[in-house]
């Protein structure tokens, strides 16, 4: 008896994975054809200043939005990595150091985000997880770069105008609406893939807006429908939504969204 209790909970830990990441999609370029047709087919709304965007990735700027820098970015769709690329990236020897198949033509070698993609499927498995891809306005994307989060001075002006982003001092602060999913989205990330770590700051930041800034609808059918398609779940989204009756089967595009009260 104890033989086969044995030979059951090896088979259960072996057969359980560690980490409920992204094993399915490993093309960036696919990830953002996916989530602009099958994710954000009903809702073409960027994530941090709610700009509407066509099929052809053109931005209609939502009134009062400016920009001093990137001009011809404010009006194309982008997608951002939530959680940096950099930020995850340096964590694979391809990015920091290069490999011996990363030569150009040239016979130059290279390295960085573009070597990782071309040797580790492992980075590409991260760098292509829809959960950590938002659509944003290019110039918007290009100013974020790959700053960190942050709780700024509300002295500071919106850089943008009438959408509420602050940056200073390679910091940014995004819109109120957002911090819940960015968060989730960083909690996730920590949990799933061992190669990147928050710092206890940042986790403490995160957890507190975690809290502070609950799930909507729209987070929670995201949530859903990019599990359908990827196949892993992101359970700090998922738990909450269950809690609240929104982890529902995804819309179709003739159902309007309807927020719940």
């Amino acid at each position: 008896m104890r033989y086969w209790k044995l030979l059951f909970l090896v088979f259960f830990l072996y057969s359980v994975p560690l980490y409920a990441q992204n094993t399915t999609i490993s093309s960036f370029s696919k990830a953002k054809k996916i989530l602009k047709e099958q994710v954000y087919f009903d809702n073409k709304e960027s994530f941090y200043c709610k700009a509407h965007f066509d099929e052809n990735n053109g931005i209609t700027l939502p009134q009062g939005f400016h920009t001093q820098k990137h001009k011809k970015r404010a009006y194309k769709l982008e997608w951002e990595h939530v959680v940096p690329a950099e930020n995850f990236g340096r964590a694979f020897s391809e990015w920091r150091e290069g490999h011996e198949k990363c030569i150009d033509r040239k016979g130059k070698a290279f390295k960085g985000r573009k070597c990782a993609e071309k040797v580790n499927q492992s980075f590409r498995f991260m760098q292509a997880d829809l959960y950590n891809l938002y659509p944003s306005i290019g110039a918007v994307n290009a100013l974020r770069s790959n700053y960190n989060y942050a709780e700024l001075s509300d002295n500071l002006p919106n850089i943008f105008g009438s959408c509420s982003v602050k940056i200073d001092n390679k910091k940014i602060e995004p819109p109120s609406y957002t911090k819940g999913a960015i968060a989730r989205t960083y909690l996730y990330f920590d949990q799933e893939y061992p190669q990147y770590k928050m710092s206890s700051s940042m986790r403490k930041m995160m957890l507190a807006w975690n809290t502070m800034y609950p799930v909507d609808q729209w987070e929670c059918i995201r949530a859903k429908r990019i599990e359908n398609i990827q196949g892993n779940p992101n359970n700090f989204v998922k738990e909450k939504c269950i809690e609240l009756g929104l982890y529902q089967l995804p819309i179709t595009s003739k159902t309007k969204l309807v927020m719940k009260q």
